[in-house]
């Protein structure tokens, strides 16, 4: 058995070097044995998967392993998003879920998430309960052939559920019947078709591109909806004079927001778009969940409209865990990844895209003008991100480096907090803040910062990459 291990939201790999059919059954296995310890070890588990190479193939085989083991299993009849996953065990009671996807990682690589009975990420303590029974019993087998006769597994439309409960989320009807003109991205990705089928029939007009399954990712590096990525999205905005356009990664869990002069909004600027969606014109008033690579323009929406912020390390396994003890209205990350009281403990791309939709029309905005409103609301700010690669034998010596060398100001602005339980994380006087961390799924290092002047991107950036001293 080659290494396995999850990170901060499953286990991913490169198929045929690590990610292989013997490494899934092992860790199915595993997950079988977790899960018949549960109370809820008796209402069965959903399997789902995304459009990656031989996905439902790896699906196949996990389901093989859970009926071996006397797990009543219901397999999804095609590809679907995760949040429809995560939505589906909630449903329909399941007592877990697995859903095969590497998300947002290179076509080179497929992935495997566990989500309890809450359909959100496992916590780190179920993931160590996992861990801890890799490779302790070898994989038991039962043909998906038998498994079918003898009722272990069925299959079944993951996404019908699904697409009712978006219905019952989002004013549907609203943005049919709007003259809004909007493009979808799902990048090849589980999240094809999805706009197209929620917003028809009616006046808005809704194209779509990479709109088949390609497990190759053509013309991206990676199905991550990030403007390095949108090229072809934001050229289309421009050349189109459409008004909106929603971009999901590979697993639909994710969004990104083109405006219609063709300028990517970032993913923290979409957060404080979605909390004051809530906040102002929903009326919502409760906890805001953020991980500490994240917008400080929900701290300000905190104060302005007088609700509490909790800050988490990254990661939704430990941010749907807070959200569900304290019934937050949001919760969000870096990466994207947005989700929302009243639906599930879970990233979802595809509602939070409707949302920003719905919330031009509600306001009578553009996006580009959402934008403005949320700046005059909380000030302007400026986010970027540097991924650095790095020689993993050198992690130790690169984490001591930083240690050993906290900076006493970001770009001339005094240091006035720092926090170091996940990665190093800085804030200045003014505001601004510098992240840098390993990341949990890939072998890179992550240099962020949001500070509240254009200028001052670069600088703290560099600042960050000099303190690894790579």
């Amino acid at each position: 058995m080659s290494q396995i291990k999850f990170g901060t939201d499953g286990w991913r790999a490169a198929i045929a070097e690590d990610y292989t059919f013997e490494n899934v059954r092992i860790v199915t296995q595993a997950v079988a044995e977790w899960f018949k310890t549960t109370e809820r070890a008796q209402k069965g588990m959903i399997v789902g998967y995304d459009t990656r190479f031989a996905s439902e193939h790896f699906a196949a085989a996990t389901a093989e392993v859970l009926a071996a083991n006397e797990i009543h299993v219901r397999l999804t009849d095609n590809f679907l998003p995760t949040p429809a996953l995560s939505y589906a065990i909630i449903e329909q009671q399941a007592g877990a879920g697995v859903m095969i996807t590497a998300s947002h990682n290179p076509a080179t690589d497929n992935g495997y998430k566990v989500k309890p009975y809450y359909g959100g990420s496992a916590s780190p303590e179920i993931i160590a309960q996992i861990e801890q029974r890799l490779g302790q019993t070898p994989p038991k087998r039962l043909s998906l052939a038998q498994a079918k006769t003898q009722g272990l597994v069925e299959t079944f439309d993951g996404t019908a559920g699904y697409l009712q409960q978006l219905a019952r989320i989002v004013d549907l009807e609203a943005i049919r019947q709007s003259e809004l003109s909007i493009i979808a991205d799902p990048m090849y990705g589980t999240g094809q078709g999805f706009y197209p089928k929620l917003l028809s029939p009616g006046t808005v007009s809704v194209a779509q591109i990479n709109g088949e399954r390609n497990p190759i990712f053509p013309g991206m590096h990676n199905p991550e909806p990030i403007a390095k990525n949108l090229g072809k999205l934001m050229n289309l905005m421009r050349d189109t004079q459409s008004d909106l356009g929603i971009a999901n990664d590979g697993d639909a869990d994710r969004v990104g927001i083109v405006d219609e002069n063709g300028r990517f909004v970032n993913q923290l600027e979409v957060f404080g778009l979605l909390a004051l969606y809530l906040l102002e014109v929903k009326k919502e008033r409760g906890l805001i969940v953020k991980s500490l690579s994240t917008t400080s323009m929900v701290d300000k929406l905190g104060q302005l409209y007088n609700v509490p912020v909790f800050e988490t390390p990254v990661g939704f396994k430990n941010i749907a865990p807070k959200m569900m003890t304290e019934n937050a209205i949001i919760g969000g990350e870096e990466s994207g990844g947005f989700a929302f009281r009243g639906h599930i403990p879970e990233r979802d791309g595809v509602l939070s895209g409707l949302f920003i939709a719905e919330m031009m029309l509600k306001l009578g905005k553009t996006a580009s003008g959402l934008l403005e409103f949320l700046f005059e609301k909380v000030g302007p700010h400026f986010y970027d991100r540097t991924d650095l690669t790095f020689d993993q034998a050198k992690r130790a010596q690169i984490l001591e480096r930083i240690k050993a060398h906290p900076p006493q100001d970001l770009a001339g602005d005094k240091v006035v907090k720092i926090r170091d339980d996940d990665g190093f994380k800085y804030y200045s006087q003014d505001g601004s803040w510098l992240l840098i961390r390993f990341s949990g799924t890939e072998p890179i290092m992550r240099v962020y910062t949001e500070t509240t002047a254009q200028e001052k991107v670069q600088r703290i950036l560099e600042q960050g990459r000099a303190l690894t001293g790579i």
